[in-house]
């Protein structure tokens, strides 16, 4: 099998893009095909796989695929990149777009080489974000066993767990995120986030990825620790998330309905593989 593919990131964010809305429309990924996809020495390399499948309901379908062959519900960066896709591959002519995901309908505007996405409301109770052993909305909480600071826990369509420190560069990521990602009162696992606050207006944030690791940007995750600070009282309605990889643009207007995020997505090239065998 010979699988065209587009290679692309937000934010350093980087994913591979495979066009499934013709002759690949019935062709999910195994876990081995997404892992040689991902893999950075032997494949194209990425952080996740997404595949853009037609769509009822919709202007396109996207799934998201991590390294270990898992779905997940939603990516920031990554619906930017497919926005961007469908509006350069010829996919569609208009530039206000709707994208099916396991999070909903999402509503992103391409704007040149920038995207503003409605990503939806925030959810923020515990039970919807599937937060065992606590009630109501997290923010503040303690995390049972863990030494770090006070979480706060938001979901974007998937779920976050965010901490506010004082140097987010001095945080240990790499082994404090996976073992609070798998951490129990986490039945579907977590993305974590650790922020530091820069001004009312601007936040410094790193983030460890549900299934994936260190990565350099995260779309949800940079609404998520927005949505986080406005809630703790550390910031206005819009603020300016500095990644890794860059920044995104974040606002929650008066704290109430959808949050809007804007920021980059660029093609880096495009390519075939060949999946015979896997």
């Amino acid at each position: 099998m010979n699988l065209n593919f587009t290679k692309m990131h937000g934010c350093g964010n980087d994913f591979v893009v495979v066009d499934a809305t013709g002759r690949l429309k019935r062709w999910k990924p195994t876990a081995a095909q997404a892992s040689f996809l991902l893999d950075r020495h032997c494949g194209v390399g990425g952080d996740q796989l997404l595949v853009l499948y037609p769509s009822r309901r919709a202007d396109a379908r996207m799934a998201i695929f991590n390294a270990d062959g898992s779905e997940v519900e939603m990516c920031g960066n990554g619906i930017r990149c497919c926005a961007q896709y469908m509006k350069r591959h010829g996919l569609t002519r208009r530039s206000r777009l709707v994208i099916e995901t396991l999070a909903g309908l999402i509503r992103p505007v391409v704007s040149g080489d920038g995207v503003r996405v409605d990503m939806g409301a925030p959810r923020l109770d515990a039970a919807e974000i599937a937060v065992r052993g606590f009630t109501g909305r997290v923010v503040g909480r303690r995390l049972p066993g863990v030494k770090a600071p006070a979480m706060t826990c938001v979901s974007m369509g998937n779920p976050h767990t965010v901490f506010f420190v004082d140097d987010v560069a001095a945080v240990p990521l790499a082994v404090l995120g996976p073992a609070i990602e798998r951490h129990r009162a986490f039945p579907r696992r977590t993305n974590v986030e650790f922020a530091q606050m820069l001004s009312r207006h601007r936040i410094r944030m790193r983030v460890w990825e549900r299934g994936t690791g260190v990565t350099l940007a995260c779309g949800t995750g940079a609404c998520a620790t927005a949505v986080a600070a406005m809630l703790n009282g550390l910031a206005g309605d819009t603020v300016t998330v500095a990644l890794d990889g860059g920044e995104l643009a974040v606002a929650w207007p008066g704290m109430r309905g959808p949050v809007f995020m804007t920021g980059p997505a660029a093609g880096v090239f495009e390519g075939t593989m060949t999946l015979e065998g896997r």
